[in-house]
């Protein structure tokens, strides 16, 4: 358990890092462009495609990419929990509403409702595209070293952008770590997140406002050290980024060809 970790539902930024920077399989040594091509061509085909089958296959396949980097899978099943508990949030009583076949009627206050096997495919749809999205995004993350990332981010964005996006990328460390150091307070005082919440609500908001105090505080000491550096508002991430190679304009091209027969082709794709 590392000092950023919050909760095992939370993404490790340090175990992210530790696995970016330490990782030596094949795709820690392919060129980040090639990766984050591949990340947006899988964007681009979720955003694009509404077949439950296309959503299941790729799912399988970032899924089979993510093992064979060899990243943790038991880690990657537990950081599901937010962003599926987000999409039920939105959809889930959306898909009550769905025409079709009827799987499950009941009625409240003599209002009938039932759950169709069209709003079952809209909420299973919506959950593989959310799963496919978080896996290669992880993936991507943690087979890419930060000086790369960082530089790939001064090339693709503009200024001020990337100079906000940096120190508020590093600037997120700070906060997590205050984050956690204050919930193993709670904890080694028999208290947890969920029943300080509901039995010390208040006092749990003042310990997350003293967090981002201390943050700011603390960013404050940051910067006066990066000043004390040199620094002089611009932070430079000048590393150079590794071209993708032959196979790797192959891979883009591939993906780039498979989205365009699956848009054509597929039942549900193309909006």
């Amino acid at each position: 358990m590392s000092s950023t970790m919050i909760s095992q539902h939370i993404p490790d930024l340090d175990l992210i890092t530790a696995y970016a920077e330490r990782g030596d399989s094949f795709f820690s040594k392919v060129s980040p462009w090639t990766k984050f091509a591949a990340l947006v061509c899988v964007i681009l085909l979720v955003t694009l495609t509404r077949n439950l089958v296309v959503c299941a296959g790729l799912y399988l396949m970032v899924l089979l990419v993510y093992w064979s980097a060899g990243l943790p899978l038991k880690k990657l099943f537990a950081w599901y929990l937010l962003p599926l508990v987000f999409v039920l949030s939105l959809v889930g009583i959306m898909a009550w509403g769905e025409p079709g076949t009827a799987l499950v009627s009941f009625s409240i206050a003599g209002v009938a409702i039932s759950l169709s096997d069209n709003g079952a495919i809209l909420v299973i749809t919506l959950l593989l595209k959310a799963m496919i999205s978080v896996t290669f995004s992880l993936f991507f993350l943690m087979t890419t070293r930060y000086r790369h990332f960082s530089g790939m981010i001064s090339r693709l964005f503009p200024s001020p952008l990337d100079q906000i996006f940096l120190l508020a990328y590093r600037f997120l460390f700070l906060t997590l770590a205050m984050a956690g150091t204050m919930i193993k307070a709670v904890r080694s005082r028999g208290g947890g997140i969920i029943r300080s919440v509901w039995v010390q609500g208040r006092l749990f908001a003042e310990i997350f406002a003293l967090v981002f105090i201390r943050s700011f505080e603390r960013a404050e000491r940051v910067n006066k050290a990066m000043n004390a550096r040199g620094y002089q508002g611009s932070y430079v991430a000048g590393t150079g980024i590794p071209r993708p190679g032959w196979c790797g304009y192959g891979v883009i091209c591939a993906f780039a060809i498979t989205i365009a027969i699956v848009t054509w082709m597929v039942p549900g794709t193309g909006g």
